[in-house]
């Protein structure tokens, strides 16, 4: 064999390889791309569900926030509508029934306002079973008879809901 035969001989197997590294450079480049393409996407997926829950987050804070400030201006009015009942109560006792129409008038107004923003009042009678998760036990009597112990025997404050929400408990006597 010759030098240029064993030069040709050794080109040819020098081509190919160079050619293989050649083609396995751009498909590593190619992994590369789509790797770091996956890797993009996947980080845009990421920062839009944690934008989306971001989103929710806050417009379920709003809603909290609207919802315990009108709580907030509703429990402070709450006296004001038992004032009304307490001095309806008091007139009654007096023939003094042209004012107590204006006033019953002035009061229901309100409480129909109220009962507009979410305000319903919680209802308990005397005689009803008294239970510590529904009512708030201000003092015990004893019980005029049997039938009453355990039982409210007096209704001292009324109780209300905010839609679903208690904001006040109904303050009772219980028999002993």
């Amino acid at each position: 064999m010759s030098k240029n035969e064993i030069t040709k001989k050794t080109k040819v197997k020098k081509e190919p390889m160079a050619t293989k590294s050649k083609t396995k450079k751009p498909v590593s480049t190619e992994k590369k791309i789509k790797v770091e393409l996956a890797e993009e996407k996947d980080k845009f997926l990421r920062l839009f569900a944690e934008f989306e829950n971001y989103k929710r987050r806050t417009l379920k804070e709003r809603i909290e926030l609207f919802s315990t400030a009108n709580q907030d201006v509703i429990k402070s009015l709450l006296p004001v509508l038992d004032d009304f009942d307490r001095a309806l109560l008091e007139m009654s006792k007096y023939d003094e029934t042209e004012l107590s129409k204006g006033v019953k008038l002035i009061k229901n107004k309100f409480q129909s306002t109220l009962e507009q923003k979410g305000l319903s009042v919680i209802s308990i009678d005397k005689g009803d079973v008294f239970n510590a998760d529904d009512h708030e036990a201000v003092t015990q009597i004893p019980a005029p008879n049997e039938d009453l112990k355990g039982k409210i025997i007096d209704v001292i404050e009324k109780g209300y809901k905010l839609g679903e929400k208690v904001i006040r408990f109904p303050k009772v006597v219980i028999g002993q």
